[in-house]
């Protein structure tokens, strides 16, 4: 069979929900939905150049990848591309072709450093070194059994703290896009990132279709939301956080671990079973709630990082 490299085609069904379908069996701690493939295609900033390939083999979707600049960092000629195969159809050559299609798109766009996520296993480590990539900053996947597991106490609201959801922020969302804009300057990892168009912001993360804004859950304190923690949800029974962040001036009071423990039992309580989260290897705050919620390692991640040009 012939591996062939092509644009993906969001508007075609088969296309999204093959798409899909990959990026749930080669990485099942993220969600992914044909409706959350559309939304990406449809709404990344132009700026970023997004290009979304597909591998495919006689006439079936095995592979993906998410090309485009990081258009976000203030440092210039950042260039991502996240390959991922189907697990039962490796050994094709998909992935060596996605990445060399994604790594001509980017150095025709002028990108000179080049960033990938790859899960932290032989077989990717090896790719990634034979083509010239070494390795950066490392990420755990966790998980946590909503159905059967055993979640802490809620505990009260410290005196003149208030939680409310991101729903309560739907006539006017931009006190929120201030909160994630503050919070994800601090978060660690290769490459700093700054938010700064709200209406970009708006059209991609807010109206995102896995966003689910009954169980986001934020902490307002001196007349402003000063932590939060961001639930995505897939329709079925998976949840997961997509971002949990304090603000400087509230951090050291427990009000990121109270965000995330309420989202958590109203997730349970709307009959969720399984949560997944995210952490960077630096971030060992979060890690540690996390770990104190109940959530167990389930996977590693590794960026890798390539200079060329």
């Amino acid at each position: 069979m012939t591996v062939l490299v092509r644009d993906l085609r969001p508007d075609v069904p088969a296309d999204a929900e093959g798409f899909a379908r990959v990026r749930r069996l080669a990485l099942p701690y993220i969600l992914f939905t044909p409706d959350s493939v559309r939304h990406t295609a449809a709404h990344v900033h132009p700026a970023a150049r997004f290009r979304p390939l597909v591998a495919e083999e006689d006439g079936e979707i095995i592979g993906t990848a998410q090309v485009h600049l990081i258009h976000d960092s203030p440092e210039p000629g950042q260039g991502a591309l996240n390959v991922y195969v189907r697990p039962d159809r490796t050994g094709r050559g998909a992935g060596r072709l996605l990445a060399r299609v994604a790594e001509e798109y980017l150095a025709d766009l002028g990108a000179t450093r080049l960033l990938a996520w790859a899960l932290d296993e032989p077989a990717n480590r090896s790719f990634a070194e034979r083509h010239g990539y070494r390795p950066g900053r490392s990420a755990h996947f966790l998980r946590l059994g909503l159905a059967h597991g055993t979640l802490p106490p809620l505990p009260q609201a410290p005196a003149g703290v208030e939680l409310r959801t991101a729903a309560d922020f739907a006539a006017d969302p931009r006190p929120l896009f201030e909160l994630d804009a503050e919070t994800v300057r601090d978060e660690p990892g290769d490459v700093d990132t700054e938010f700064t168009d709200y209406d970009a912001w708006v059209e991609e993360v807010w109206h995102h279709p896995l966003l689910n804004r009954e169980l986001t859950v934020v902490v307002c304190a001196d007349g402003r939301p000063v932590a939060f923690t961001v639930a995505y949800t897939d329709g079925g029974t998976r949840y997961s956080t997509a971002m949990t962040g304090t603000v400087r001036t509230h951090r050291g009071r427990g009000l990121a671990k109270l965000a995330k423990l309420h989202s958590l039992h109203r997730a349970r309580a709307a009959g969720l079973t399984e949560a997944f989260t995210g952490n960077d290897t630096g971030n060992e705050p979060m890690i540690a709630i996390n770990k104190r919620l109940g959530y167990d390692f389930c996977a590693r991640e590794v960026r890798y990082i390539r200079d060329v040009g």
